[in-house]
């Protein structure tokens, strides 16, 4: 579990690094996007990873890797929007926003922790496509939700599946790394 751990933060270093990059190039333009317009964005990412997972031609040269980064940091926001909620203008500070996502994904790790304790790290022996296709099925369940109004009678919330996909996305990056 240890490597697991070690390799978890390299892969979030580098989209920490992004976040704050763009950061402070749009500032946080990101703040205005309500839960469905992030959950959009993901969704197009995760699209985009399937069709390069099955098209034999490559259009646009980005790889994988940069739309699972893309994943990672915008279910960060989404997190971060659940609990400070959508503003009209920009508001948050690439300092604020920095330790926020700081906070987010610490919760995250440990959620991927504890379940990859009780599963046995069996995330290591599946496949990248199926990594995806779990991060297409937790999209359409918060695409649900959210025309639930949030509501849900007996499943997670929408936080407990952006987690998730984090946690996918990141598992789906060290396979790529490796």
């Amino acid at each position: 579990m240890q490597d697991t751990s070690k390799q978890y933060d390299a892969v979030i270093d580098t989209c920490k690094s992004l976040f704050i990059n763009k950061m402070s190039d749009y500032g946080s333009a990101w703040r205005i996007l309500r839960l469905p317009s992030l959950t959009d964005q993901i969704f197009i990412k995760a699209q985009r990873i399937r069709g390069l997972q099955q098209n034999d031609v490559q259009k646009v040269d980005e790889g994988q890797e940069s739309e699972f980064i893309g994943i990672i940091n915008y279910c960060v926001m989404a997190l971060i929007q659940l609990e400070k909620g959508v503003v009209e203008q920009p508001d948050m500070s690439t300092k604020e926003a920095t330790e926020l996502y700081t906070e987010k994904v610490a919760l995250t790790k440990q959620l991927m922790e504890d379940k990859n304790h009780d599963y046995g790290e069996a995330w290591r022996d599946m496949r990248v496509s199926s990594l995806t296709d779990l991060i297409l099925q937790k999209l359409l369940r918060v695409k649900q939700i959210e025309d639930n109004k949030g509501k849900t009678l007996v499943s997670e919330g929408i936080d407990a599946n952006y987690q998730d996909m984090i946690n996918y996305a990141v598992f789906a990056m060290i396979h790529l790394n490796e």
